[in-house]
């Protein structure tokens, strides 16, 4: 019988700063999930973790009730404990004793509303955001170039541009959907060309025209560099600087003193000269230029100085506010600019407005009808953490995120948050790394079912609707928070009956950064809430269907930059550079993206990438286990080797938690150093060590339940489809491996008659299969060596109802009697495609180009961020 559907819902993906448009349709077989054709931001493209969203939606590890030290208890208990507690503190200790520690996984209602209740009625600025960690520095250098946080363009121009220049982006993997767009521009018109600039050579520099593996941190010496080039080889322009600019003349003399010639900029970056040359001589001859940059620039001591940087090459130019041209921030979260624009960080007010202004304060606080109104920043979030620790806030509210594995230097964070005498923790999950510092746990609504708006990278105001019931006793992040405003007193500011009477009160206060001359303006607006569509601000009376792009006709600000070097340098110590990161199917700390085999095939277990040369210095092996260490902590990672890594450096993506790997706590290694200017830490350079881990044995189990292996030293939980894997290796040798596989298994159950294994005690090697009524319940591997047997085929045979005799017969081999029955790695996760499907179809079938695999497989035809590794695969076949 088929699936019955009932109403398709527009709404928005909860990923990236993309802001994709997502069509979600609940049917009796679970939600089906499609890119929106209509959405301007995607036009019906979804990346790997966009397509996977149903799969998602699973309510086994959910919070589904209010709980008090662990036990569940009602919402009046929970909202009066919260609220006598914050009142408690605030009347004993005053107004920044407390703080709020919030996400860009809020919507824009419920950051409206947890701002307002701290600036203005908590009356201190201590609410910061895990935004911090992502977005500050590019919003620190627009407020310093344009007055105001605004991205002046639209997608639009990544599509007219004739160059488009990446910096400290993945795109490709990041903000997959963009890339697309950018690469189809290019086949479209073949003369358009990409330059990428990262130390690392990624899927984006393998797509890119030319790369420039820049040593880290000298981004500011390339573009001051490029902005002597400009000027000297007579490629500004002077109208535009003349008309519209300040603060030039200092700005050329910082980059002809810094950056006075191509090869001392070649040498200090290194690169060659004639790399950077060809860069330079590409951004002069193109006047619709767009430059595009991501965390390689924001996470950085000098990320400010960075974009600035950037900016001050386009203000040279004019290339600004014109189709197929200007400075273009990618934003890493679904909400870190609406976030922004309703003042959620420590140093902003509401609504674009200056929290330094005493006339934009007052006006605020008449709008508010508030009795104070926060007159200073606030703690920015590493030395939030950091008063939390030295007792100076004495409690905390944390919304939506998980600074316990997201922040730097995690472990005294963590430490802090132990001596905490009193923490909230509003989420969607029960038991995560966060979780067990929680005095009060607040369940709050998940995506799908939740209601409100998100601002994308490109300014457009999105919906995001409900489409599944509330599950359990889970409640708005808005709602939960004008419940506690109430109880603290509050109540007549905080009537609230629905999120759309929030936004209403967010577009009226709009009209006084309207008023102000600020671009944020939405006072134009006049849909009904339900049927909004997506829409770029400014929405004011001249631009009543908003503005894709922004023109200035104010004074704009160069900033003189001078390259510093990171604030810590590598030693004889910790002589390699850690960089920190994200990989293509995973997001955050993988609470989401956890959930679906489809996403966590592709790379399932925290890894350090180093260059082959480091490796052998190193006495690494590729595939086995490695020890980082900082002056911070340490994490145990699988070692990958990689030649797009620069020797001297080490990438580590930050997805995993204790919650799913054993000292796989990546962030425990990187050092509390921000930017002076933003506050924002540095992710991109940490001095590390990396020593060989030799433990006496590696293994793996799979299993139908998540089991612990308490005395496996290194230990991953990777769900899978109707199973749990297990990564696993340890110091301590089992003397006899049957009972010790048989003890974490727990009680004998249904027997163990059919019990499969194989042993070798002499070299070290043990491999079991427990059956139960013909069904595979569990396998074991144990090996001396990291070579163990793939994991994928016998993951799939979990999903057997009966186990064939031909399966069988292969169980303690680990791969099939056929080849063709295993289809390996995930490569394509779109569509489920694995290495060896792909190997031995290219090979059958004689496929050359990636369009044929594509053709033949639908492999790279979705969000297209696994193309690199097809191409890979073509030229090894034809080689």
């Amino acid at each position: 019988m088929s699936p019955q559907f009932r109403q398709t819902v527009h709404t928005t993906c909860p990923y990236c700063g993309v802001g994709c448009g997502v069509l979600a349709t609940v049917t009796d077989a679970g939600v089906k999930i499609q890119g929106d054709p209509d959405h301007p931001s995607n036009f019906g493209r979804l990346c790997s973790k966009g397509s996977a969203l149903g799969e998602t939606l699973s309510l086994g590890t959910r919070l589904l009730h209010p709980e008090i030290g662990g036990i569940r208890t009602g919402w009046d208990e929970a909202l009066d404990t919260v609220a006598g507690r914050f009142r408690e503190t605030l009347e004993r200790y005053g107004p920044d004793s407390v703080a709020f520690y919030v996400s860009g996984q809020l919507l824009t209602e419920d950051y409206y509303v947890a701002n307002k209740l701290m600036k203005g009625f908590i009356g201190s600025a201590n609410i910061d955001t895990n935004s911090r960690l992502c977005m500050s520095s590019t919003v620190a250098g627009h407020k310093r170039a344009f007055g105001e946080d605004l991205v002046p363009g639209c997608y639009e121009d990544l599509e007219l541009a004739d160059l488009v220049v990446l910096v400290g982006s993945n795109t490709a993997w990041c903000h997959p959907v963009l890339f697309q767009r950018i690469l189809a521009a290019r086949r479209a018109d073949p003369k358009r060309r990409i330059v990428c600039i990262d130390p690392r050579r990624t899927a984006t520099a393998e797509a890119a025209d030319l790369h420039l593996p820049i040593r880290p941190g000298t981004d500011v010496l390339l573009f001051n560099g490029l902005l002597h080039y400009l000027r000297h080889n007579d490629c500004l322009d002077f109208e535009f600087i003349e008309r519209h600019t300040e603060g030039y003349a200092a700005a050329l003399n910082m980059a002809k003193e810094t950056a006075p010639t191509v090869p001392s900029v070649a040498a200090g970056c290194g690169l060659a000269e004639s790399e950077v040359a060809q860069f330079y001589r590409l951004f002069a001859a193109n006047e619709r230029t767009v430059t595009l940059w991501s965390q390689g620039v924001n996470q950085s001591t000098q990320g400010t100085d960075k974009v600035n940087a950037i900016l001050n090459v386009h203000l040279a130019t004019g290339r600004i506010g014109k189709p197929g041209a200007g400075p273009f921030s990618l934003t890493g979260q679904p909400n870190a600019m609406g976030g922004r624009e309703v003042g959620g960080l420590a140093n902003q007010l509401a609504a674009h407005l200056d929290l330094d202004d005493p006339g934009h304060r007052r006006q605020v606080q008449e709008f508010w009808r508030s009795p104070r109104i926060a007159d200073r920043p606030g703690y920015l979030a590493v030395d939030l953490f950091r008063a939390i620790g030295e007792g100076r806030i004495r409690a905390v509210w944390i919304m939506a995120t998980n600074p316990a594995v997201s922040l730097p230097d995690v472990h005294a964070v963590r430490r802090a948050l132990s001596a905490c005498p009193f923490v909230v923790v509003s989420d969607c999950e029960r038991d995560t790394d966060l979780s067990r510092f929680a005095h009060v746990q607040l369940p709050a609504l998940a995506w799908g079912e939740k209601d409100g708006t998100v601002t994308n990278s490109e300014r457009r105001i999105s919906r995001q609707r409900a489409f599944l019931d509330a599950p359990g006793e889970a409640r708005p992040d808005w709602w939960i928070i004008a419940e506690v405003a109430r109880r603290m007193g509050f109540g007549a500011a905080f009537d609230y009956r629905s999120a759309a009477d929030i936004f209403a009160e967010h577009i009226a206060l709009s009209r006084i950064a309207g008023a102000e001359k600020r671009r944020f303006d939405l006072s134009g607006l006049q849909t009904a809430y339900d049927e909004l569509a997506p829409t770029q601000w400014p929405v004011d009376a001249g631009n009543p269907q908003g503005t894709p792009r922004l023109s200035f006709d104010g004074r704009l600000t160069f900033v003189a930059v001078r390259p510093q070097a990171p604030a810590h340098a590598p030693d004889t110590g910790y002589p390699l550079i850690l960089n920190t990161g994200r990989i293509r199917d995973q997001w955050h700390t993988m609470t989401r993206t956890g959930k679906t085999q489809r996403l966590t095939g592709h790379l399932p277990e925290p890894f350090a990438e180093v260059h082959p040369i480091d490796g052998s210095r190193l006495e690494l092996t590729d595939g086995a286990l490695a020890r980082l260490e900082s002056r911070y902590g340490s994490a145990l990672v699988r070692v990958r080797f990689s030649a797009g890594q620069q020797p001297g450096t080490v990438f580590t993506p930050m997805h995993w938690s204790e919650s799913n790997s054993r000292q796989g706590l990546v962030n425990a290694l990187v050092n509390p150093a921000v930017d002076p200017v933003s506050g924002e830490p540095e992710f991109k350079h940490t001095p590390v060590r990396v020593v060989p881990y030799r433990p006496r044995w590696y293994g793996f189990a799979i299993a139908r339940r998540r089991i612990e292996f308490p005395d496996a030293a290194y230990r991953v939980v990777i769900p899978a489809r109707h199973c749990w894997r297990h990564e696993l290796a340890g110091e301590v040798l089992s003397e006899d491996w049957q009972r010790w596989a048989r003890e974490r298994l727990g009680p004998e159950g249904d027997g163990w008659d059919d019990w499969l294994e194989f042993a070798d005690p002499r070299a070290g090697r043990y491999r079991c299969a427990w059956i139960v009524q013909g069904r595979i319940e569990f396998a074991l591997f144990v090996s001396p060596s990291h070579e163990l047997p793939p994991r994928d085929w016998l993951v799939s045979l979990f999903g057997q109802d009966a186990l064939s005799e031909t399966a069988r017969a292969g169980l303690l081999a680990g791969r099939p009697l056929s080849a063709d029955d295993d289809r390996g790695r995930i490569v394509c996760a779109c569509f489920a495609v694995g290495e060896n499907t792909l190997r031995r179809t290219i090979a059958s079938e004689t496929l050359t180009t990636a369009e044929q695999v594509g053709t033949s497989l639908k492999a790279g035809t979705n969000c297209g961020s696994c193309l690199p590794e097809i191409h890979a695969l073509l030229a090894e076949a034809q080689h």
